[in-house]
């Protein structure tokens, strides 16, 4: 019997703009060091990229201007407490 993903639980909807880090040119987003901070942390959470751990401080300051998955959201709030 073949199962589903749409049997198992809700369909996973990816966000195009998650997958940033495959077409971005860093060098234009550096000009603008607080876009290039939000994408670099929104990559680091969504993807793992780079090996160094994400700083509290940068997270704190570009909170509301991050966009990512609610789940990822709420289990990062819970680590700042």
């Amino acid at each position: 019997m073949e199962t589903y993903l749409s049997e198992i639980g809700p369909k996973t909807c990816y966000n195009v703009s998650m997958k940033k880090h495959w077409s971005t040119d860093e060098r234009e987003l550096k000009k603008d060091p607080r876009a290039y901070a939000v994408w670099r942390l929104e990559e680091r959470i969504n993807h793992g990229v780079g090996q160094a751990k994400i700083s509290e401080s940068d997270l704190r300051t570009y909170w509301n201007e991050i966009e990512i998955d609610s789940y990822k959201r709420r289990a990062l709030s819970l680590a700042l407490v």
